[in-house]
């Protein structure tokens, strides 16, 4: 927005304004300063309509329904604002896959919002039906992933590539969309299951959106990924805007969801920002690359699967309760530990990830 305005008055935008690193750095700012001063306000107003706060799931951990009783939900609306507002003003609005990211965003984020607004007027735990829920990020996936399609060159719309390996890329050729999609659906629910505790999803999502904004850097600059034997994607590299905004928001926002939290994200900001750097990993062609990125969320999700698994065959459990950072809580983990500790191998699998770009 910022640079049409720009180009509009001055005829031509100044040249620093053209720089994406220096665009992604106001847009991390902008983003923190949004999301830190307009918080408490948030807050307010989402306690005003919140009187009892997120209900807690009765089967959970037991300090849950008297530490975490009472605190509002639904504050991926900060997260939201934050993210879209910056992205707006610091990013070149001609570029589609800014958009497409954030209309995957803002989708993914309106189910969370349906998801958490049902819980909140029912007053259980419960809200959208988990069918339905994942019917409806299907489709919204697959539309995306074959708008994408459209973007890339044709020699690997239809690919996928293989970290590790130099230029080894598989054809799925139809089943890609629905590959794709998979990979997004995925990310929204890992990251949702993964935010359980204080402040624990929002640092695995900013470190996650930190090395996406670096690779998107190298995949939409030609000599670099020529260089790092990478696909090179034309205009993704604008997508650095993008995260440079959500590292901003998220860290304004784990001000005030930081142990004990004053605000939890909800699905509102779990779906939606699972849904952001799952549709940024399938842009820039490093899906596989997510999962060992995303490390964590992964094993979030495997520990529900495993467990909900073996208990419909045997009727007994894995671990003391899934996701798996409840299984530590059940253990007499202190929940500031398991935050700490996750953050630390959320890092190592960032920088595992990371390494795949010069290991092939």
């Amino acid at each position: 927005m910022l640079l049409g305005l720009l180009a509009f008055l001055l005829g031509k935008a100044p040249n620093i304004f053209r720089y994406i690193t220096f665009r992604t750095l106001t847009a991390l700012v902008t983003a923190f300063l949004i999301s830190f001063f307009c918080g408490p306000s948030f807050i307010r107003f989402i306690k005003k309509y919140q009187k009892e706060g997120q209900p807690i799931r009765l089967d959970g951990p037991a300090r849950h329904l008297l530490e975490k009783k009472g605190t509002p939900t639904m504050g991926g609306g900060l997260l939201l604002i934050a993210l879209v507002f910056s992205t707006l003003i610091w990013a070149d609005l001609r570029n589609k896959p800014i958009w497409l990211v954030l209309g995957v965003t803002l989708s993914y984020g309106l189910i969370g919002f349906a998801d958490d607004f049902l819980k909140l007027t029912r007053h259980n735990s419960k809200g959208l039906r988990g069918t339905y829920k994942l019917l409806i990020q299907t489709g919204i996936a697959i539309v995306a992933v074959q708008n994408a399609q459209a973007l890339w060159p044709e020699a690997i719309a239809s690919h996928v590539a293989f970290p590790f390996f130099k230029n080894l890329m598989l054809d799925l050729s139809w089943f890609f969309p629905l590959f794709a999609a998979f990979i997004l659906v995925g990310a929204s629910n890992a990251v949702n299951l993964t935010d359980g505790l204080d402040g624990l999803a929002i640092v695995p999502v900013i470190i996650g959106a930190s090395c996406f904004g670096f690779i998107s850097y190298l995949v939409g600059h030609a000599k670099f990924s020529l260089y790092l034997q990478i696909p090179f994607v034309p205009g993704v590299g604008e997508l650095c805007i993008l995260c440079g905004a959500l590292i901003g928001a998220g860290l304004g926002f784990l001000w005030y969801n930081a142990p004990p939290a004053m605000i939890f994200m909800g699905d509102t900001g779990s779906l939606a920002l699972g849904g952001t750097i799952g549709m940024m990993s399938i842009l820039v062609k490093h899906e596989i690359v997510l999962a060992i990125i995303g490390g964590l969320f992964v094993l979030e999700a495997i520990s529900v699967i495993l467990q909900a698994g073996y208990f419909k065959i045997t009727g007994r459990r894995i671990f003391l309760m899934a996701p798996i950072h409840h299984h530590f809580e059940k253990k007499g983990w202190k929940e500031q530990t398991i935050v700490i500790r996750f953050w630390i191998i959320s890092v190592m699998f960032a920088l595992a990830g990371l390494s795949t770009l010069k290991l092939r």
